[in-house]
Parts: structure tokens; sequence; C-alpha cells
């Protein structure tokens, strides 16, 4: 089905047709199909602009099948596939291996508002929020990401991370 391109957020043909291998297939009974291409330009476009489900536009699919199939992919691990699948797959184009041997570990903390289950206060930098641990390797792709309350100090949230970093990539020294 050929769809035109409507906001910068939208798929190019090429990013589609790498994409759309990494998708479950499609089932033939029950409801009728809706483009999973529309469905991927709608959730990339409330990534990149922010906006509320429910203010998806109407050229996009209704926002609660777009934001049912969102939570449906995540919970079968389908975001983490793909990420998985163009890391690797970017790394054998830069002419790595698909895994790496190092990585890089860094932390930062962000000012949240109210709610939320973990906040808490940095007392280094005075900042009330969370904490956020990534892991990257040399080219900057993301390897593993931990978020937590900012009370956390630095060293536990560098063991959570080498604690995924360890159960994913046997490589890294």
């Amino acid at each position: 089905m050929e769809v035109k391109r409507h906001y910068a957020s939208d798929l190019t043909d090429r990013q589609w047709q790498i994409l759309h291998h990494y998708l479950p297939p499609v089932h033939r009974r029950g409801r009728r199909r809706i483009c999973r291409r529309r469905v991927i330009n709608a959730i990339l476009y409330v990534v990149r602009t922010g906006c509320q489900w429910r203010l998806l536009p109407s050229s996009f699919p209704n926002w609660s099948t777009v934001y049912g199939i969102f939570w449906q992919w995540r919970n079968e691990g389908l975001w983490q596939t793909l990420h998985d699948a163009l890391r690797e797959k970017t790394r054998r184009r830069a002419g790595k291996k698909s895994t790496p041997t190092v990585a890089i570990i860094d932390s930062q903390s962000v000012r949240t508002a109210e709610g939320g289950q973990q906040r808490g206060y940095d007392a280094n930098k005075k900042i009330p929020g969370r904490k956020r641990h990534l892991a990257v390797d040399t080219l900057g792709l993301i390897l593993a990401v931990v978020v937590h309350g900012a009370d956390w100090q630095d060293q536990d949230g560098a063991c959570w991370v080498l604690e995924e970093l360890k159960a994913k990539f046997h490589r890294l020294k």
C-alpha cells in the first residue's frame, strides 16, 4: 500500500523497506487490517513532537488503535528487537563486529515533575527527579539504559547497567 508522507517524522520508503521485515506477521482474521506503516508513522509523530496520544492528527489511524499496537509491540519485545537489529546493522556498516567489546557508561540526573514511581533527590547536583545510566559502544550506539530515582548513587546504577550488559553482550571486556 502506497503511503504519502505528510510529516517530517514519517518513514521514508527506504526506511520502511528495512523496518517492515522485523514486524510481526499480519493476522488474516479478526478486525480489519490497519496499515502498519501508518501506525509506525503515528508512533514516530508522538515521539518526535511529544504530543499526547489523544491529540494525534486525524490523518493517522485512531489514537487508541495506535496506542494499543504500540503497547502490544512493547510487551512482545518488538521495540528492543528492532533496536538491537538496527544497532548490529549499523555496527557492521561501520566495519565493526555486530557485538561490541567495549562499553562506555555515564549518568545524568534529570529534574522531573511531581509523580512517577522512581523519583528521588540527587544531593550532589541538588536536583529532585530521576537519574539515568547509559552504556554506549564506541560509535555512541545505546547498549543498555537504567532509570531510577536520583537518590541512588552512581556506583549502584552502574552495577545495574553492568548486569544488563553482562546478560546481553558476552564479548565485553
